[in-house]
């Protein structure tokens, strides 16, 4: 497994694991697999595994563990996962981490890195609250980070900016609680295996990229 990068990012709601997991596939030539888009193109192809998770998802349920290992030993076996990949928002659990390694091992390979962008939950609400959505073209500003020319009225087409009710502070409280109880163990079992490195995930992206670069490059 030499040289290759199998990594696992994570991080909570608001911590900019999706810019980073963009800047590294960029990089290191290697995909960003989310279960959230393995799940939609599943559905979408109609595969067996596709169409056991839309019975699920119909539902309104969550797809079992199994379900979801499954799709994601189907994608890792594609021809851009040969030189690794980064999983974006998988494992959830200890029992999929627990699944991830076992499915892993069958096949000779393992994970190299188990990078956690750590954020404090003050930064995240900060971060997260200050969003604003334009009711007509729904354009995207920050408070803080993105203003608009005018307050509350959007750049490009006038349109009243709005808060989403789930950018509101109570929501995201929720999430974050929610975040911490599943991740927490799965941080622990990483952390027990040697694997896990933890990153700052304040200052500017560049920063941030370059501290995640030096780990992985260790």
């Amino acid at each position: 497994m030499s040289g290759k990068k199998n990594i696992i990012l994570l991080g909570p709601p608001g911590a900019g694991k999706g810019t980073q997991a963009v800047k590294m596939a960029e990089k290191y030539n290697i995909p960003q697999i989310s279960t959230g888009d393995i799940l939609r193109s599943a559905v979408a192809a109609g595969t067996e595994l596709g169409k056991e998770a839309k019975k699920f998802m119909d539902r309104g349920d969550l797809v079992p563990d199994e379900v979801v290992v499954g799709l994601v030993e189907e994608r890792l076996k594609d021809a851009d996962c040969k030189s690794g990949y980064i999983l974006d928002g998988f494992p959830r659990t200890v029992n999929q981490a627990k699944s991830l390694d076992e499915m892993l091992e069958g096949k000779g390979d393992g994970i190299s890195h188990v990078i956690s962008i750590d954020v404090d939950n003050a930064e995240l609400l900060k971060r997260l609250t200050g969003r604003r959505t334009c009711r007509e073209c729904k354009a995207m500003y920050h408070v803080v980070f993105e203003p608009p020319k005018s307050e509350g009225k959007c750049d490009k087409c006038g349109g009243e900016l709005y808060q989403r009710d789930d950018d509101k502070e109570e929501t995201i409280k929720a999430r974050l609680k929610v975040y911490a109880e599943q991740t927490e163990p799965l941080i622990e079992y990483y952390s027990e295996k040697g694997l896990k490195r933890s990153i700052v995930g304040t200052g500017g992206i560049g920063d941030i990229f370059k501290k995640i670069t030096e780990v992985l490059e260790e």
